[in-house]
């Protein structure tokens, strides 16, 4: 075994993938496109590639993100914010937003990186006071406001002290202020509410401090139903990857999936009526058939919910998906005669066959998860 471990390369495997994820950087580049066009070339553009870029590779995706004159990225935490700056080739103008309230120890990592840190109460600007001033450096901080979504941020009645405060340390620069709505997708209502005590508030920290600050609100939905909400800065998220974050929403963009995800047919078997396919025996041949056997299931992020409900492209052919999704593998009913063959390229979702959403409906969620459970160990394949 040692003699094995010692011989042993993984250069060896042969480079055909069993599963994997096409990245189109052309859709992506088109989405932004799109999006800049609709928003008009005055409000800047924050890129959002948290969840490894809803999946698709956040260091490729960022990069291709920049080309297209992208200098903001938003991230979920400190993690993926290093992650990014470390390795996506990034100019050193780029800014990196990490949208998580901190803990105190990742503090020291902001101020190492470069990270733009999300403030949402005194507590940790105190603390960030501190640090900053025994390493000498200046930390950037973006404040988080909460209008209405309940999840991170500082109330509007609080947040003049926080800004002030900010205002006040000499190791504190105040790079933008932000918040988040709770239901972007529907016009009017909860999103207008929450972006009149955003904009109340932004207009009098200004008119105190007498300066001009980022402000920035509008996710996808934003982005599509409330062009009030644009103002210096929007952040697109689940449209830069080609997809709505709803069916209702007003205004539609023409924007394409950027990530197409297939597999491998690895086995092929003729069955009788009657005979069974999978976990607990849910589907049974109504008559003599020919099953494939996909090198693809949940593990990879074809989610079990899927199970007996979608379809998979096989030489632009849709057969439908019979029996329980495993971890490992699918099935597929080929039908009583085919021309399929093992080795063969099944679609799985993207721009051909099934789309993301359309997986998400029967599945019972949203683009977003679909795209963001593809696993690891599904290689992505940049074209």
């Amino acid at each position: 075994m040692d003699n094995l471990k010692a011989g042993f390369s993984l250069q060896e495997i042969p480079a055909e993938n069993m599963t994997e994820a096409l990245v189109s950087i052309e859709r992506l580049t088109r989405n932004v496109r799109l999006i800049r066009e609709s928003v008009s070339g005055k409000v800047r553009i924050m890129g959002i590639v948290k969840a490894n870029a809803y999946g698709h590779g956040a260091l490729r995706v960022a990069a291709a993100l920049e080309t297209c004159g992208i200098g903001d990225f938003g991230v979920a935490n400190i993690h993926e914010a290093i992650e990014l700056r470390a390795g996506a080739a990034l100019t050193k103008s780029a800014t990196i937003l990490a949208f998580s309230s901190p803990l105190l120890s990742h503090i020291e990592y902001f101020l190492r990186y470069g990270i733009d840190m999300t403030l949402c109460d005194l507590a940790t600007l105190n603390a960030a006071k501190e640090i900053a001033a025994a390493h000498g450096k200046t930390l950037a901080v973006q404040v988080k406001i909460d209008t209405g979504m309940g999840r991170l941020g500082i109330s509007p009645a609080m947040s003049m002290e926080l800004l002030q405060e900010i205002d006040r340390s000499p190791h504190l620069e105040l790079k933008g202020i932000y918040t988040h709505f709770a239901e972007s997708v529907i016009p009017g209502g909860f999103t207008s509410q929450q972006l009149a005590a955003f904009k109340s508030l932004t207009a009098e920290y200004e008119h105190a401090s007498g300066r001009t600050v980022c402000k920035h609100a509008a996710n996808s939905g934003a982005i599509l139903s409330h062009k009030e909400s644009w103002m210096d800065m929007v952040r697109p998220g689940i449209l830069l990857y080609g997809y709505h974050p709803a069916k209702q929403t007003p205004c539609r963009l023409d924007v394409q999936p950027v990530m197409q995800v297939e597999s491998r047919v690895i086995f092929i078997k003729q069955l009788s009526a009657g005979d069974t396919v999978s976990y607990n025996r849910t589907w049974s041949a109504p008559g003599q058939r020919f099953i494939a056997t996909i090198a693809a299931g949940y593990a990879d992020g074809y989610a079990r919910a899927l199970s007996g409900r979608a379809t998979v492209m096989i030489h632009g052919n849709a057969y439908p998906q019979i029996g329980t999704v495993t971890m490992d593998q699918i099935m597929v009913d080929l039908g009583t005669e085919h021309h399929v063959h093992i080795g063969d390229r099944a679609t799985l979702f993207g721009w051909r066959g099934q789309s993301a959403e359309e997986l998400a409906d029967l599945a019972g969620t949203i683009s977003y998860e679909t795209l963001c459970s593809v696993s690891s160990r599904v290689k992505r394949i940049f074209i």
